[in-house]
């Protein structure tokens, strides 16, 4: 299978952003599709790279902008609904896919890559766990009519601009003699988005990869506890981690999902009792001998990190 031009949606957002980079050192095409064109023109910088507004939840627009593309790649989610806004997991993980297929049965596109996570499962603890599940199976239904789709779940991510380590940074960095920490046993096993990249670019042409899923973990587990301790190590901040028990937990989600830019949700709080990791690495299916976190995060948590993190966070309250 020869692929020239590939449509990614979700382009503007963390993995898409490296993966398009990704993409474009291998001298690919690439079209991102964007809703607000204006306010994503800092990745025409990236060779053979076309921005396009367009509205990715209508297949008209989909079909259109996704003609002379050889392939697909589906990275769109949210960690958090915000209802009435068309932001629900319903919408974004479960009917969306299903229109991407659509548009790619439509332009006969037999190539689709798709972003899912780890733990998605259909008695999955979470409305968000459960809709990637469900939106996982929409892409990989058609394959007896000709569409290759192949799914990826990765734990969590990092990488110098991630929302995971950046923003403990942060607010540790605002809670300056104790932070309060909901699920601290909660188990994961963070992924450097590169790796993910390279993975999701490697699999374009690999008919091997074609009907399957994959699991992506970093080399190491971790509780979310430890995490947060080695977060406030490296950026030197000297807070105290106070675990929460589970009652406590639980009301910490209740209060903070009120709270402007929804810092944790019940949702979040019921996806953190299943256990980021893998039973079997999908990594190694691909030659990839995954990143520590301890070779990379060092060299992004600092005060500047902290600041960009922290502006972000303050324009998402103002949403």
């Amino acid at each position: 299978m020869t692929v020239r031009k590939v449509c990614v949606l979700g382009g503007t957002g963390f993995v898409g952003r490296h993966l398009c980079s990704e993409l474009s050192r291998r001298k690919l095409q690439i079209r991102v599709l964007t809703r607000r064109r204006e306010r994503r023109r800092d990745l025409i910088v990236i060779p053979n790279l076309e921005l396009v507004e367009a509205d990715v939840h209508s297949v008209a627009d989909l079909s259109v902008q996704m003609k002379d593309c050889d392939a697909v790649v589906n990275l769109i989610g949210i960690l958090n609904e915000r209802r009435g806004s068309g932001q629900d997991f319903a919408s974004v993980h479960d009917e969306l896919p299903a229109k991407i297929v659509e548009a790619c049965r439509y332009n006969r596109i037999d190539r689709l890559l798709h972003m899912s996570a780890l733990g998605a499962s259909g008695d999955a603890p979470s409305n968000y766990l459960k809709y990637k599940a469900e939106g996982e199976n929409a892409v990989h239904r058609w394959a007896d009519q000709g569409l290759h789709a192949t799914s990826f779940r990765p734990s969590v991510l990092f990488g110098p601009d991630d929302s995971f380590f950046n923003r403990f940074a942060t607010l540790l960095a605002m809670s300056p003699i104790v932070f309060p920490l909901a699920c601290p046993d909660a188990r994961m096993a963070p992924a450097y988005v590169e790796d993910v990249a390279g993975v999701f670019a490697d699999s374009l042409t690999r008919k091997s990869t074609y009907g399957q899923r994959y699991d992506l973990c970093g080399p190491e587990q971790y509780s979310l506890r430890e995490l947060v301790e080695y977060t406030a190590r490296v950026a030197g901040i000297k807070t105290r981690i106070l675990p929460l028990g589970d009652t406590l937990s639980r009301l910490q989600a209740r209060i903070l999902e009120w709270v402007p830019g929804k810092p944790f949700t019940r949702d979040n709080y019921l996806s953190l009792q299943a256990d980021g990791v893998c039973e079997e690495n999908g990594f190694t299916k691909f030659g990839v001998s995954p990143t520590s976190l301890e070779c990379i995060v060092p060299s992004y948590i600092g005060q500047q990190g902290k600041m960009d993190v922290y502006q972000s966070l303050r324009r998402d309250a103002g949403r």
